[in-house]
C-alpha cells in the first residue's frame, strides 16, 4: 500500500509514501539508463548492495559512491570527488543517480545530478523523516560554504521520491523528533490539521509503525508540493511564495552555522519557530496563546525550544544577515498573521529581534 503526492510544475514528479517500496525504487529508474550511480550514507552499505543487485537484475550497470556522514558530505571537495567518480565511470546524460540517505545525502546528490553534464536524472530514497518531508522534496539542492548553509546550489527536480516508512523504525528517537519539526512547520504555515493531529496524541505522531505518522508525512509533503508547484525557483520578485517554507529557518540556519552543524537541523528549526512566533506576536499577527501553543507542541515531541548560549546573540544576528531571504542590507523573516497564514516581515529593528530572541534564550 502506498500513497502518491504529485509535485506539479515544469518538471512534475511523484512522491510515493508507503511501506516495502523496494520495487518502486527500481521501477523509478528509466529504462534508458545504462548506468546507475548510487550515492549513499555509510550506514546503508548493506542495503545499497541489495539495491544495486536489484538494479543489475533490471538491466542496469551500477556504481556505488559512499559519501561522508551527515553535513560533512556537503562540501565542494566531496562534490569534486563525485564528479571524478562519474567521469571515470563514463556516466552520460541518459544515465541516472539514486540518492540513499538523509537530507544531507539528498542535498549533495541532487547537486551532483544538477551539475553533471548540466543535468541528469536522480531518484531520491530518503531514509530519515526530515529528508522525506523536506530535503528530498522540492528540487532544492546544495552544499555548504564557510559563509553559511546551502549557499551554493541549484534547483533540480528529481525524477521521483520514494519514502519508505519502514526505514523510520530504525531511527533514533531524537532523529525522528527532529524530522517532526518540519511537519510542525507545515502545519503552522498551511495545514493546521497537522497541529491538531499532533496535539491529540503526540506519542502516536512519532510512532514509526502507526497510521498517524503516515498521515502527517503525506500532509506535510502535500503542503510542500503545493508551494513548490507555484514557485519552483523561489523568485526574488515574489512577495510571498516558496519563502513561506522558511518559517523558523532564518535563526535555525544561523544556529547550525555557529554550532558547526553539530545541531540537528530539526532541533534548530524548532528553536527558530519559537523565535518566529515571538516575532509574529511582536508584529501583531499572533496572540500570546499562539506562542505558548508553539512551545508546548514542540516540547511534547521532545524538541528543544531554547538556545542555551544567549551570549552568542550578536554572532547569530550577523549570521542571519547572510540568509538567502535577505535583500541587500534588509533582513526579511517569514512570520504568521495567524495559524496557517504566513506573511513577510521586512526590515525589523534590532530591538524587536533581540526581544524575540529572549523568548528562546
Amino acid at each position: 500500500m502506498s500513497r502518491t503526492v504529485t509535485v506539479a510544475g515544469p518538471r512534475p514528479y511523484d512522491v510515493v509514501v508507503g511501506r516495502e517500496l523496494g520495487d518502486v525504487v527500481v521501477a523509478a529508474v528509466p529504462e534508458r539508463a545504462h548506468k546507475v550511480a548510487i550515492l549513499y550514507a555509510p550506514v546503508f552499505s548493506d542495503e545499497v548492495d541489495d539495491l544495486a543487485e536489484a538494479l543489475r537484475e533490471a538491466g542496469h550497470a551500477t556504481i556505488a559512491i559512499e559519501l561522508p556522514d551527515a553535513e560533512a558530505a556537503k562540501t565542494s571537495h566531496t562534490a569534486a570527488d563525485c564528479w571524478d567518480a562519474l567521469g571515470a565511470a563514463g556516466f552520460t546524460r541518459t544515465d541516472c543517480l539514486v540518492s540513499f540517505g538523509g537530507g544531507a545525502t539528498t542535498d549533495l546528490a541532487g547537486f551532483i545530478a544538477a551539475t553533471w553534464l548540466r543535468g541528469t536524472d536522480i531518484v531520491h530514497v530518503p531514509t530519515t523523516l526530515l529528508a522525506m518531508v523536506d530535503a528530498a522534496v522540492g528540487g532544492k539542492t546544495g552544499i555548504n560554504t564557510t559563509a553559511g548553509k546551502n549557499l551554493v546550489g541549484a534547483i533540480h527536480p528529481p525524477r521521483e521520491v520514494v519514502c519508505d516508512l519502514d526505514r523510520l523504525g530504525s531511527l533514533p528517537p531524537a532523529d525522528l523528533a527532529a524530522g517532526m519539526a518540519e511537519i510542525v512547520k507545515a502545519g503552522f504555515v498551511a495545514d493546521p490539521h497537522i497541529l491538531d493531529l499532533i496535539e491529540k496524541d503526540p506519542a502516536a505522531a512519532v510512532d514509526p509503525d502507526g497510521a498517524v505518522l503516515e498521515e502527517l508525512v503525506v500532509r506535510a509533503v502535500q503542503v510542500k508540493a503545493d508551494v513548490v508547484a507555484d514557485d519552483l525557483h523561489e523568485s526574488v520578485d515574489r512577495v510571498l511564495g516558496r519563502e513561506v517554507l522558511n518559517y523558523g529557518h532564518t535563526l535555525a540556519h544561523a544556529i547550525e552555522k555557529l554550532e558547526d552543524y553539530r545541531w540537528r537541523h530539526g532541533d534548530a528549526v524548532s528553536v527558530g519557530m519559537v523565535f518566529a512566533a515571538a516575532l509574529s506576536l511582536a508584529d501583531g499577527g499572533l496572540m500570546p496563546e499562539d506562542l505558548t501553543r508553539t512551545r508546548v507542541l514542540l516540547e511534547s515531541l521532545g524538541l528543544p525550544t531554547r538556545y542555551p548560549d544567549p551570549d552568542r546573540w550578536p554572532r547569530l544576528l550577523e549570521a542571519m544577515r547572510m540568509d538567502k531571504k535577505a535583500r541587500g542590507a534588509t533582513m526579511r523573516f517569514i512570520v504568521l498573521d495567524g495559524v496557517g497564514r504566513p506573511a513577510l516581515l521586512s526590515g525589523p529593528d534590532e530591538a524587536m529581534l533581540a526581544a524575540a530572541f529572549r523568548e528562546v534564550s
